[in-house]
């Protein structure tokens, strides 16, 4: 909380003290250590002698860097890291998609101000993620809860339909090497607009680009990207960062590297 440099601020002095004290202290027991931001993901194999203490000693540690606390599950065999639930069996581990119980779903309704392909992106976006890190019958039963949630924010089954179809199909290994194999060295024409719900949609563009310039073979194909307009928190508030005169961010970055170091 505070100032916006404050996550990264101590994002940086904690991974000093990981990297100069912490992990080589324990690497013995700590053969897999990772954070992200305030959550930390680790494999701990309990030594063969002093095993309850060395633990101990190892969560105190990471208590001791000034008034920070950390809330430190005890070792466990099946936990859940920020949205993956994660289980170890036998020399193997598992993962699925972690939801939180509390979590509203408020994805973006029918009537939002929001370009058509945020909604199709997330749709997209929610497939990809539930095939990537599910076994296919839990997949079948994320999409189906997926579907449903949408549907309770106001979406129609009979417009989901082709979107769910289309992002489907991406999914499948023979799509996503003919996707990946389209050339670089295409000529494409790059229209870019903001959006806006009442103005010029996209589906406005291409017809007019089929009907007018298409017949001339000017470009091999056209690409319209849309961006969104400003929203009230970037009008209102203002965190861009505003060097001294004279000054580089480079000269911050060296400064800082050598203090750490």
């Amino acid at each position: 909380m505070g100032t916006p440099a404050a996550c990264a601020y101590a994002t940086i002095t904690y991974g000093h003290f990981e990297n100069k004290y912490l992990i080589p202290t324990f690497k013995s027991s700590l053969i897999y250590y990772c954070r992200y931001i305030d959550g930390v993901f680790g494999i701990w194999v309990p030594p063969t002698l002093s095993a309850q203490s060395t633990w101990s000693n190892f969560k105190e540690n990471m208590n001791n860097w000034y008034n920070l606390q950390w809330d430190i599950e005890e070792p466990t065999k099946s936990t859940h890291f920020l949205h993956l639930n994660i289980t170890l069996q036998g020399s193997q581990l598992t993962f699925s998609t972690f939801q939180k119980p509390l979590n509203l779903y408020l994805y973006i309704p029918p009537l939002s101000a929001h370009p058509y392909s945020c909604f199709k992106g997330l749709i997209k976006g929610e497939l990809n993620r539930y095939w990537l890190q599910n076994s296919p019958s839990t997949f079948q039963e994320l999409v189906t809860k997926f579907i449903e949630r949408l549907t309770m924010r106001g979406h129609l089954l009979e417009a989901l339909r082709p979107i769910l179809t289309q992002a489907a199909m991406t999914l499948h290994p023979e799509a996503i090497a003919q996707s990946s194999s389209t050339s670089d060295a295409e000529d494409t024409l790059f229209i870019h607009l903001r959006h806006h719900p009442k103005g010029l949609q996209r589906s406005d563009i291409r017809r007019i680009y089929n009907e007018t310039l298409s017949k001339f073979k000017i470009h091999d194909k056209m690409t319209v990207a849309i961006s969104r307009p400003k929203n009230l928190r970037e009008i209102l508030t203002k965190t861009a960062l505003v060097l001294p005169e004279g000054k580089t961010v480079e000269e911050f970055i060296s400064k800082t590297r050598a203090h750490l170091l």
